[in-house]
């Protein structure tokens, strides 16, 4: 399986993409929300794990972006962790198409 790691904290992005790695997946990793957006346009993912608070373009931009496009990593599914606690965000996010929320703890 190849999953997205969109997550700009550098030391919570190495945990997820040295355990998921060793867990067999296949990882890309991208620190900012220009970046993501791009990735989940010419890529085909089988999860993408987003954090909103990506520098440039949020994750909640990338998100809607995504799920507008209607075609490959379109229909992945999307698990947002993020320090966002607000139920304000949460629903935003999966009324945006997200499949998950997870509070970074």
């Amino acid at each position: 399986m190849r999953l997205l790691i969109a997550e700009d904290d550098p030391l919570l992005a190495d945990g997820l993409c040295r355990t998921l790695a060793q867990s067999g997946f296949v990882i890309d990793h991208v620190a900012d929300g220009a970046s993501a957006d791009h990735m989940v346009s010419s890529q085909a993912y089988d999860l993408v794990i987003l954090d909103l608070g990506l520098p440039g373009l949020d994750g909640l931009s990338v998100l809607k972006r995504l799920r507008r496009r209607g075609a490959g990593s379109s229909k992945a599914p999307v698990l947002i962790l993020t320090a966002r606690t607000g139920l304000e965000d949460r629903v935003k996010g999966l009324d945006l198409g997200a499949d998950d929320y997870l509070v970074k703890p």
